[in-house]
């Protein structure tokens, strides 16, 4: 990603919004570097095995990697709900996970910044005023990986763990990267990136969705068009990977 993708990202959302997507992109050449070993956070990445060394880490602290050859974003988390209605597929940890099949072990600011480095450029989220239009943006396949009780992988489509209520059949759409946007903090000016709230992956459309689906889905309780898919899912806290990649 060049500083002028960042730039065009941002647009007039500010030099500190746009820093933080430069921050995290050189945060990945530092990792990737071994002769950054006086680096604080070295001593804390090291005491933890990285579960992909031959990947790019993007953050020393957080689980998401980047595969640039193969046009992938890889991201760690764990399942939150294997049943019940949901209204974001994924979501940061400690922000929607009683809503969310995934809560993930890095921010959405930082799989924004993986999507740019592999050569994605947001859209528009969704808008409601005057009338409904849709997300737009370049499509985004998720891919779900993890062990089985046995040790064995098992990897499926995100849609095919996520039952769509009036059919009984799993989801039937695409999500696109929106882009979500920032809100700045009345009290002392911070700006801060929406997706970061709980919206990274949304099966209900929100207007600060990092990705969306293209098809209109209400966040009212009564009118919630998704919910876990029981069976297909596997238990609360099993560990699994997020594959994030341009959609063929």
């Amino acid at each position: 990603m060049t500083p002028s993708a960042a730039f065009r990202w941002f647009g007039s959302q500010g030099l500190v919004a746009a820093g933080l997507v430069l921050a995290a992109t050189a945060a990945a050449a530092r990792a990737a570097d071994p002769g950054n070993a006086s680096d604080p956070g070295s001593a804390v990445a090291a005491s933890v095995p990285d579960a992909h060394p031959e990947l790019r880490r993007l953050s020393k602290t957080d689980e998401i990697w980047l595969d640039l050859a193969g046009k992938r974003v890889v991201v760690g988390g764990r399942i939150a709900l294997a049943e019940g209605e949901i209204e974001v597929f994924a979501c940061p940890k400690s922000s929607k996970e009683h809503e969310a099949i995934v809560a993930t072990l890095c921010p959405a600011r930082l799989v924004h910044a993986g999507l740019l480095a592999i050569g994605l450029e947001p859209g528009n989220p969704v808008s409601f005023d005057p009338a409904y239009v849709p997300a737009q943006g370049p499509k985004v396949a998720v891919l779900v990986r993890w062990k089985d009780p046995d040790g064995g992988w098992q990897e499926k489509r995100a849609q095919d763990l996520i039952r769509n209520t009036k059919t009984g059949k799993p989801l039937d759409a695409d999500w696109v990267f929106a882009g979500s946007g920032f809100w700045r903090d009345p009290t002392d000016g911070t700006e801060h990136y929406q997706a970061d709230g709980g919206d990274m992956i949304c099966v209900s459309n929100f207007p600060g969705a990092m990705l969306d689906l293209t098809i209109e889905s209400s966040d009212a309780n009564e009118a919630l068009l998704f919910q876990a898919f029981e069976g297909r899912v596997p238990p609360p806290d099993t560990a699994v990977e997020l594959i994030l990649s341009p959609a063929k």
